[in-house]
């Protein structure tokens, strides 16, 4: 059976209607078939930032019928996954927007008492792992339909990774989870491929070398060794035996998913290989516009009527700019699955959205927040894009910025003065994290550099919701050179900006700096000199995290195998609760109930000079 032609979608589309999720919204529809039954571990809601809503309406748009099911129940008698009956096409799974044991668990592996993507906050709507979950229940109803698994669960734990909840290596979720094929990253051309190829006859078993996508191959298939187009990796078993193999793997892994043009890498596990097709090249302006530009209705289903979904209240008034995050920072996913290039959406786009915004009801005046992964990246790239092609740097900016990143800030600011023209706006924040380093960056042209002290000027005095979040993570250089970020003195140059403008314009604003404790190669001594530090500096942190391991960072990895992927030398981690906790009370020395054993954990590190930093009144 052909594609459907795009104008089917149009005739079956109504302006403001939600993709289908029960039987009777598809027989209102006139529907004789649904090509696509999507199962998510989220809340059904229409916005271009989640993912389920995204595939949904870009299968839409090529044709297809689809409607989706969002947060199936796994525990009765599985009406949720057989209500709908069974797809012409495929059914998608996906965990949702957040990995489920992030989502579920704390960095101390505590059950969390809330979920953001589910109406209320309810916790428990989501089973651990429901790209497993939910693809074993569907293979068992419906053994003859393709499953396609989507979304970051399944996008990050594509190779053999480190599960921290569970404590060990984990394969290939291909191996956990009956599914056919994997699209990793931003899914929307891989899975239109995929529709498109089912629906002119191919067999999913056929579908093996389509770019971004994830597949189960014959251990003949794999190449003999390791070339200009293919990687061949240590296998699952081998990196349980050794995990010096994993970080060697881990090396490639990164390099290969960094690519412009990224070579297939192949990881044996058991009789079988894991397949890894190269991600397609950075999404072009028309591309990205054409995800964006579809009819959502930016509301959560109405089956959720008077329930807060927490999720959806930080994006409701927001608009993402780009894709993609060229820092690279060592703990962070983005790059693993978005790509470190960046693909921005023309203006016109971004403005379509945002006039959507402001005729939204309940829209006060204020955008939420003009970002995206990075909130200042959009529009930027090499000067010449023939050396970023050929480019293997995880990071654009870490140790020190490209002497090819173009760093420009003059088409955000432009976004900026178009939105804020607006008369229903009143004020547009920035609510995404903003890398100071690239907008302080020197670029040696007089005429970028004063823009970009222009964007630092326009972005503390117009685009702060009184409270600026930026992360320098910590104040060890050493600990941040770990962790791919800039020396904390470029913090403090910046702090200097920030309490400048405010003086200048007569604001009272602050700064919120996130900071990460027991991160790899850092010491509890590391943590005493931060306490010190932020002190000094006036701090009394709120924002700070412990960190968590997940799967596909080099942090991770260090973690785990105790070794660094790059260079394979040993880094001290703390990795025992009690070494966890002595490092997390240093971000609280002004709570009385830590001195005491503040005080008598640098008596034990023979630094009582920090005591009296610290504590100067005694």
């Amino acid at each position: 059976m052909a594609k459907h032609d795009q104008n089917t979608s149009r005739s079956n589309h109504i302006d403001g209607q939600w993709l289908p999720v029960t039987k009777k919204e598809i027989e209102h529809l006139g529907w004789d078939h649904i090509d696509v039954i999507l199962f998510s571990g989220d809340a059904y809601i229409d916005h271009p930032s989640m993912g389920s809503a995204v595939i949904g309406r870009v299968l839409e748009a090529h044709g297809y019928n689809v409607a989706i099911v969002p947060q199936p129940n796994w525990r009765d008698d599985l009406r949720d996954f057989k209500k709908l009956g069974k797809p012409r096409l495929f059914f998608g799974v996906s965990a949702g927007a957040m990995d489920s044991m992030v989502n579920h668990y704390t960095a101390n592996r505590r059950r969390r008492s809330d979920d953001a993507y589910t109406p209320d906050g309810r916790a428990g709507a989501r089973p651990d792992y429901p790209t497993i979950v939910y693809s074993k229940i569907l293979k068992e109803l419906w053994p003859d339909v393709p499953i396609v698994a989507g979304g970051i669960e399944a996008s990050l734990r594509r190779l053999a990774h480190y599960d921290y909840w569970q404590d060990k290596l984990r394969p290939s979720i291909m191996d956990d989870a009956p599914v056919d094929i994997i699209t990793y990253g931003m899914g929307e051309l891989a899975t239109i491929t995929i529709a498109d190829a089912l629906s002119n006859g191919a067999k999913i078993s056929d579908l093996k070398d389509i770019p971004q996508t994830v597949v189960r191959c014959s251990i003949d298939d794999m190449p003999t060794a390791t070339g200009d187009t293919d990687v061949v990796m240590h296998s699952y078993e081998e990196c349980i035996a050794s995990k010096r193999s994993h970080a060697e793997n881990f090396r490639n892994i990164e390099i290969e998913s960094n690519k412009w043009h990224g070579r297939t890498m192949w990881q044996p596990t058991g009789n079988y290989v894991v397949k890894v097709n190269p991600m397609n090249p950075p999404m072009t302006s028309e591309q990205i516009d054409a995800s964006f530009d579809l009819p959502y209705t930016r509301l959560p289903h109405p089956k959720y009527k008077n329930k807060r979904i927490p999720a959806y209240e930080m994006i409701r008034h927001s608009v993402n700019m780009h894709r993609g995050c060229f820092g690279g920072c060592a703990f962070c996913t983005i790059s693993a699955h978005q790509g470190k290039f960046i693909a921005s959406r023309s203006k016109q786009s971004i403005m379509r959205e945002v006039k959507q915004v402001v005729n939204m009801t309940d829209f006060k005046g204020y955008i939420s927040d003009l970002g995206g992964p990075s909130a200042n990246m959009y529009g930027m790239h090499g000067h010449d894009l023939e050396r970023c092609s050929k480019c293997t740097r995880p990071s654009c900016l870490h140790p020190k910025p490209c002497s090819n990143l173009n760093n420009d800030h003059s088409k955000l600011l432009d976004i900026y003065h178009t939105v804020d023209a607006l008369p229903q706006v009143k004020k547009s924040f920035i609510g995404s994290g903003v890398r100071y380093d690239l907008s302080m960056h020197k670029s040696g042209d007089p005429a970028i550099d004063k823009v970009n002290a222009q964007y630092n000027e326009e972005l503390i005095r117009f685009h702060v919701s009184g409270r600026l979040k930026v992360a320098p993570e910590h104040t060890s250089d050493e600990v941040l050179n770990m962790m791919r970020k800039p020396s904390f003195d470029l913090f403090r140059k910046f702090k200097t900006i920030f309490d400048r403008v405010n003086a200048k314009y007569n604001l009272k604003q602050q700064l919120i700096p996130y900071f990460i404790s027991s991160h790899p190669g850092c010491h509890e001594m590391d943590m005493a000199e931060l306490a010190v530090i932020t002190r000094e500096l006036d701090f009394h942190l709120e924002q700070v995290q412990d960190f968590t391991p997940t799967p596909m960072t080099v942090s991770t990895e260090v973690f785990y195998t105790g070794l660094h992927p790059y260079t394979l030398q040993p880094v001290f981690t703390p990795h025992t609760k009690e070494e966890k906790l002595a490092q997390r009370r240093y971000f609280f020395w002004y709570d009385k109930k830590y001195k005491r054993e503040i005080t008598q954990a640098l008596r034990r590190l023979h630094r009582p000079d920090l005591i009296k930093k610290i504590y100067p009144k005694g």
